[in-house]
């Protein structure tokens, strides 16, 4: 029999690990959930609840990559025209481009800094890039190059990058130099903030995620110094920092395209100066990779455009509909002013120490769940599906544990899209209601002070950037504790399971009262 003992609820309140999107969401494979809140509810053998301390833990603060200048804008100066035309002239050479006079499109000066301009009116679905392999910087191109030899066991990222920082070194000597000399300095994405910017996020997810890549990135190049840089010296012209090592990841990150998961990255000149409108909501591919042609085997990478473009206008494409404004403000350094942007994760957690570990990861995996699942609520929307029936799968003890044996095995998922019990109930509404208090008191500033601050029109893009994000975070842990404070009052006329039960056997009469059956 099933002991009636201690549960754990752990409820790691973190930001999800970054989305596949065109440009390349650099190194998807990076967990970046850095746990911020941590949360134990226990479920003592008697009735009552303790909820353990859940402040967050002192954020690690890392000195590199926050180079201290003026304004944002300062930091993101667009190239001379002078490299603009160097960069096009390099493009014509090799033949990416016919003629100047027959282009579809060409580099301009755009609010971004540099984009794409229509050279005349481009219908929906006209192709307006065509750039061949032998053009893309990739893994192939950093082995290929003088330090391949060094690239074997790398990340793909970690080659490219290095093969980045040499080029760069190079200066003119590199055949890669005009591609190179409109790459900018820097870019909005919060890696690059300095501390100052980064405590307008303080409290965020954003912040601990920001903090989880600038780590991993400096772990990295750690590793990469001592296996690679220091023992090659002579194949590196000048010496590479962490700073270095940020830009190319920043680079990457914001910049490259990918086929797959972290896989065959690429950064792609003339197609990377694409840039975002939110005004374009199809969700189809704006690229691909193809032959050719029939006869030949070298691949061309594919740029359309999603709409009709008038001649003179920049194109756009669409990142990714699915991004978060966090997601957004990490990988390229700017945000949306649409509440579904606004997001929250709850990472809820099957503790090892749960006594009924084995049966509820059981289940979770027969579900398609795991010991971790991640939760992603924006604002405006419906609690993901599966999230109540985790949440009762993790809370699950007590006298409630019988719904644990193997022969509920095959239907106690049902059971669990359910209210199973109201201790059950209650201990879910608590324990998440109790996570957003604790989330929402460690912002400086309220929805209101927020608000107040976005009716400006003489913000600093960076700050209004951390405003947006904080006032977001805020309005959906707000929603929320409201969905589950509503739920709470709701409890005394919720139907459990043992009432379902009861009316399954036809033991509950009309007005609900429990019918004995007396034998003669």
């Amino acid at each position: 029999m099933m002991k009636s003992t201690a549960f754990w609820l752990a409820c790691f309140i973190t930001a999800h690990e970054g989305k596949i999107s065109e440009p390349y969401d650099c190194c998807s494979y990076l967990s970046m959930a850095v746990p911020r809140l941590l949360l134990h509810l226990v479920y003592p053998t008697s009735s009552s609840l303790l909820l353990a301390n859940c402040k967050p833990s002192p954020l690690p603060v890392l000195n590199i990559g926050c180079r201290r200048i003026s304004t944002a804008a300062a930091q993101r100066a667009p190239p001379s025209e002078a490299a603009v035309d160097d960069f096009w002239r390099w493009l014509c050479e090799r033949g990416v481009v016919a003629a100047s006079s027959a282009a579809t499109v060409k580099p301009g000066f755009v609010p971004e800094g540099l984009g794409l301009v229509a050279q005349r009116d481009l219908p929906r679905n006209e192709v307006v890039v065509e750039v061949p392999k032998r053009l893309w910087i990739d893994s192939d191109t950093a082995v290929a190059s003088e330090i391949g030899r060094l690239c074997a066991g790398l990340k793909p990222w970690v080659s490219i990058a290095l093969f980045l920082l040499r080029e760069r070194a190079l200066g003119t000597a590199s055949p890669w130099h005009p591609y190179l000399d409109i790459l900018p300095p820097t870019t909005n994405s919060t890696i690059f903030w300095s501390e100052e910017e980064l405590s307008e996020i303080e409290g965020t997810q954003l912040l601990n995620t920001t903090m989880g890549a600038k780590e991993y990135v400096e772990s990295e190049f750690v590793k990469a110094e001592a296996e690679v840089i220091l023992p090659n010296k002579h194949l590196f012209p000048s010496a590479i920092t962490s700073l270095d090592f940020l830009w190319a990841f920043g680079i990457l990150r914001s910049r490259a395209f990918s086929r797959g998961r972290g896989e065959n990255l690429a950064l792609v000149p003339l197609a990377d100066l694409i840039n975002h409108s939110s005004s374009i909501t199809q969700e189809d591919s704006s690229w691909e990779i193809k032959g050719k042609g029939i006869f030949s085997r070298e691949l061309i990478f594919s740029l359309r455009t999603p709409v009709y473009v008038k001649s003179g206008e920049q194109v756009h494409i669409h990142y990714d509909i699915a991004k978060s404004n966090a997601d957004l403000a990490l990988d390229y350094g700017f945000v949306e002013q649409r509440p579904d942007r606004d997001a929250y994760t709850f990472t809820l957690e099957i503790s090892e120490s749960d006594p009924f570990y084995g049966d509820k990861l059981d289940i979770a995996e027969s579900n398609g769940l795991d010991e971790t699942a991640y939760f992603d609520i924006a604002l405006g929307c419906p609690l993901p599906p599966l999230m109540l029936p985790y949440l009762r799968l993790v809370a699950l003890g007590g006298t409630d544990a019988f719904l644990l044996e193997s022969v509920f095995r095959n239907t106690i998922w049902g059971h669990l899209e359910l209210p199973v019990s109201r201790a059950n109930e209650e201990a879910i509404c608590r324990v998440v209601r109790q996570a957003c208090k604790s989330a929402l008191s460690a912002y400086h500033t309220t929805v209101e002070e927020d608000e107040k601050l976005m009716e400006g029109d003489n913000l600093d893009e960076r700050l209004r950037i951390a405003v947006c994000i904080r006032a977001g975070e805020k309005k959906v842990l707000q929603q929320i504790d409201n969905a589950f404070g509503e739920r709470e009052s709701e409890l005394d006329v919720l139907e459990y399971y043992q009432e379902r039960r009861l009316k399954d056997l036809g033991l509950v009469g009309e007005q609900g009262e429990i019918i004995f059956w007396e034998s003669k």
